[in-house]
């Protein structure tokens, strides 16, 4: 009897453990309507972006209200200033006439420049996959679409976004360290 009780405990014990607990499930659920319902949202990151043959590093602001996105990126300094309003399938920066083309890092439209508004939609409309603690933080794999995925540590007690990998087919396309997260619910003003 011993030896039959043990697997199927084992077999229970996997099954229950893919989020820790049903709490993170809904603490990620509140946080992710949240970044749905949010009249303003505004962060910046340390963007680490990986091409097939180069690796290029920016850090950049996102700003979003209830028109779209804005990214403006701070550095590197011979970029500095540039700020874009993304529209659908944009994967260019604008800046007085100068058009800069930042590349696509997978088949499917990914740049640097739309990284950080396609996080924000995965935050907020993604597939929790599973969830786990590393290194003092709260860790989410998130699944956007059939080729975009993303991993997000929280700091546990504010659940404010840290660090996000952007993955695509499997591949580090992405990597960013988050400052700054503000985010203003419905009727709530901004100072």
């Amino acid at each position: 009897m011993k030896r039959l009780c043990l697997p199927v405990l084992l077999i229970c014990c996997l099954l229950l453990s893919a989020c820790g607990d049903r709490s993170e499930e809904e603490r990620y659920a509140e946080f992710a309507r949240s970044v749905s319902e949010a009249d303003t949202l505004s962060f910046e990151a340390g963007l680490r972006a990986e091409y097939e043959d180069r690796t290029l590093e920016f850090r950049l602001r996102c700003e979003r209200d209830g028109e779209g996105c804005t990214v403006s990126v701070l550095a590197p300094e011979t970029m500095a200033g540039i700020r874009a309003r993304l529209t659908e399938g944009s994967s260019t920066l604008a800046y007085e006439g100068l058009v800069i083309d930042t590349g696509d890092l997978d088949a499917y439209g990914l740049t640097p420049v739309n990284a950080l508004p396609r996080l924000l939609e995965t935050l907020a409309g993604g597939h929790l996959e599973s969830c786990w603690t590393e290194a003092g933080q709260e860790a989410f794999q998130l699944i956007a679409d059939d080729h975009l995925s993303a991993t997000v540590y929280f700091e546990p007690e504010t659940m404010t976004p840290q660090e996000a990998e952007l993955l695509s087919d499997g591949h580090l396309r992405v990597a960013c360290q988050i400052e700054g997260w503000e985010l203003s619910a419905p009727g709530e003003q901004r100072e």
